[in-house]
């Protein structure tokens, strides 16, 4: 695998030596890109001999057709900044292109993981505080500074965390690629859809974003991935199987028909709790339309498959408005959940059609975590790795390679 090394000007470089021997001797292919300033602390020389590639410093620095920032993030898996000095956060933080590394983060679709290194006061304001908050919600991964005695003379947070800390948190971002390889992964997402007559139907505010970003982050780690979706205007996420259906009773006869294949379900579907009695077959006209609608609970396909369930890890979502925790670990018990995620939709901006999410992930040990507001392709990769965590480490020995 390909990491981009990042390095920028502070007394720290010299420690990007170090990071890049430990990327090597973990099995990346090192590329080496230098701000102008990082030179004046380590020489491309040095980097470019230890890692056997060109290091790039400026953006004019290849005069090929090819044009660099874009082919380089391209050709890598991870783009690690070591050390990252608050010029940069904050350019990284406000879209500042100005110079090949800064460029480079803009076109950067891979994984980025960042580790600081300041002053104490620099590392403590409120701006480089704001902007690294600003990153966390992007997705990058923030390698703390560790306190100590700084360069300075001070002494305080700042100090850049320690090599191998860097890499194994690297090593962590990227560890989650294939851990599912050989599972199978039924998930279903959006909303569902009940006619009451051929132009009008009840639904819900789901867009199917968070399902299928869950579908996307398991077919990324290797999985063979079904997803049963309802209604959304989503692209279908690469590498996954996509099995539309309408209403309740179609995503119903949908999962049964793939559950007992499944190794893990995740129902992250805002499927309609009820659905008209009766399907008028024309448009019904306001002038004898009947002022009372009659509904009938929709199927539940969550307590259905919870009865069901032998081998498979279920895993259910709680979108609540009151009494969230109480609900939330009630549908836990209820429908015989291995774990279930709760979303506080009253909170503004989380949840439906939102692009960021907040949720708490709660087992049936008890254990309940609160995660940060993050966007719904992060909260997809960290919902995966406390799948996996409690997946593997219920599965029987032979069924741990996989």
């Amino acid at each position: 695998m390909r990491v981009i090394l990042g390095v920028t000007g502070c007394i720290a470089a010299y420690k990007s030596v170090v990071i890049l021997r430990l990327l090597q001797k973990s099995g990346f292919e090192v590329f080496p890109v230098m701000t102008r300033h990082a030179q004046e602390f380590i020489t491309p020389l040095t980097l470019e001999k230890l890692s056997g590639n060109k290091v790039i410093c400026g953006v004019f620095d290849d005069r090929s057709t090819e044009i660099e920032h874009i082919a380089l993030a391209r050709r890598s898996d991870l783009l690690l900044m070591a050390p990252a000095t608050a010029n940069l956060i904050g350019k990284m933080a406000h879209g500042i292109a100005d110079d090949f590394l800064s460029t480079l983060y803009l076109s950067t679709t891979t994984p980025v993981v960042l580790a600081p290194a300041m002053n104490v006061e620099m590392w403590r304001h409120p701006a480089t505080q704001n902007n690294l908050q600003m990153l966390r919600k992007r997705g990058v991964v923030i390698v703390e500074p560790e306190p100590g005695y700084l360069a300075c003379g001070e002494e305080g947070e700042g100090r850049l965390a320690q090599p191998e800390s860097i890499v194994q948190t690297a090593l962590e971002v990227l560890r989650p690629v294939k851990s599912l390889l050989g599972k199978k992964i039924l998930v279903t997402a959006g909303p569902t859809i009940e006619d009451i007559d051929p132009v009008r139907f009840i639904s819900n505010r789901s867009s199917g974003k968070m399902g299928y970003a869950i579908a996307h982050e398991a077919a990324q780690r290797g999985a063979t991935v079904t997803l049963i979706t309802g209604p959304t205007y989503l692209p279908a996420p690469s590498g996954v199987r996509v099995l539309p259906v309408r209403s309740a009773v179609e995503m119903r006869d949908a999962v049964l028909s793939h559950f007992a294949d499944a190794d893990v379900v995740v129902m992250a579907a805002a499927v309609s709790d009820f659905t008209p009695v009766t399907v008028e077959a024309h448009k019904i006209k306001k002038a004898t339309a009947s002022s009372v609608l009659q509904l009938h609970p929709a199927p539940d396909i969550l307590e259905e498959i919870g009865k069901l369930k032998q081998s498979q890890f279920l895993v259910g979502f709680a979108a609540e408005t009151q009494n969230p925790l109480e609900n939330a670990r009630l549908k836990l018990r209820e429908k015989r959940l291995d774990l279930v995620v709760l979303n506080d939709v009253s909170q503004p901006g989380v949840g439906f059609q939102s692009d960021y999410n907040q949720i708490t992930v709660i087992s049936p040990d008890g254990e309940c975590e609160d995660l940060p507001l993050l966007p719904k392709h992060q909260v997809a990769q960290l919902l995966w790795d406390r799948i996996s965590k409690r997946l593997f480490a219920i599965a029987p020995e032979g069924a741990r390679g996989a």
